[in-house]
């Protein structure tokens, strides 16, 4: 038994006053597929009369939350009871995450969340290494992703030239700075007066290196009654409408843009009405934290954007969609 998996067992026993110890291998765990096997180790136990299942995870690799959600997904239709997912250690935001879509998890000493029997006991919070431990603010978000989409790559850029493109303020940008170095994703430099950015990691390996400390772009979605030419003017195609275009995914019943709150005003003054709830030719329309335009002359919003507005959908087909994106990266 894993240390981690002897730490679950123990403050179970603690905070709930049972005993855990009876706990075994789930005995199904060999139908799963070999990359879930290999990510983490399987239990079965009851907690208060409910059978359920712990995907406790391996050493020190780390799953992304989309994976989690879609893997314990699996686990739970196969096992036919709630399967919990065990770390050492969450991000706040990582943490939030997870409760807003109401994913089972364990942290020893620190916190348990189970929703199917209506537990979350909360302590003190164990962070991360600092590296992971705090999400990119949009602004920084905004800016790496442009950095890592120009064609052809670059290593050394100017953050001040994709800031002034984006319209962030002097302000804005010395925090995001601060933000991409402090998180090893990047090394400051001066030419003269001018201050650089260097990444120390090929483009593939650094957006998985950051991409723990992305969130969403999305804010809020809301229901529009159709206007195409405020969509074409002032939004991007965006959600499953955008990953049709770059996959076999059928199109959404509704068409999906995404444009910033500000350009929601806009697009409010130019006729776009907002709907309580979808009807016959409406639109979903996404406010983003960051502009949707960061991939120029596009109709769609940019590829890594994307990825994480839709990292959380548990659809197959969605996934496999995601993954014909992924293949479509330009490194």
């Amino acid at each position: 038994m894993s240390v981690l998996a002897t730490a679950a067992r123990h403050y179970l026993q603690e905070v709930l006053g049972i005993d855990a110890s009876g706990g075994k291998p789930w005995a199904r765990a060999s139908e799963l597929p070999y990359f879930l096997r290999d990510a983490f180790q399987f239990s079965e136990l009851e907690l208060l009369g409910q059978p359920v299942v712990l995907a406790i995870g391996r050493g020190q690799s780390k799953q992304s939350l989309s994976d989690v959600r879609t893997w314990l997904s699996k686990v739970k239709v196969l096992a036919g009871r709630p399967a919990v997912y065990v770390t050492d250690a969450l991000a706040s935001y990582d943490r939030r995450r997870l409760i807003e879509q109401k994913v089972p998890f364990l942290v020893p000493g620190n916190q348990l969340y189970l929703p199917d029997l209506g537990i979350d006991l909360r302590e003190h919070f164990r962070q991360p290494a600092p590296a992971a431990e705090a999400g990119l603010s949009p602004s920084a978000q905004a800016m790496l992703i442009t950095a890592l989409l120009h064609q052809p790559w670059q290593s050394d850029w100017q953050p001040s030239k994709v800031a002034v493109a984006l319209g962030y303020t002097p302000m804005t940008l010395s925090r995001a700075v601060r933000e991409l170095t402090a998180a090893g994703l990047a090394t400051s430099y001066t030419v003269g007066r001018s201050r650089w950015l260097r990444m120390e990691l090929p483009p593939k390996q650094l957006w998985e290196r950051a991409k723990p400390a992305m969130r969403t772009p999305v804010r809020r979605t809301i229901w529009a009654a159709a206007n195409g030419i405020v969509a074409s003017r002032l939004g991007r195609i965006a959600g499953l409408s955008a990953l049709a275009r770059y996959s076999m995914l059928a199109e959404p019943k509704w068409p999906v843009y995404a444009m910033t709150t500000a350009g929601w005003r806009a697009a409010t003054d130019a006729g776009l009405r907002e709907l309580p709830e979808p009807e016959a030719g409406a639109q979903e329309w996404q406010l983003w934290n960051y502009s949707p335009a960061l991939k120029p002359n596009a109709d769609t919003v940019d590829p890594l954007s994307l990825m994480l507005s839709l990292e959380d959908k548990v659809d197959d087909r969605i996934q496999i969609a995601l993954d014909e994106l992924k293949g479509q990266l330009p490194w």
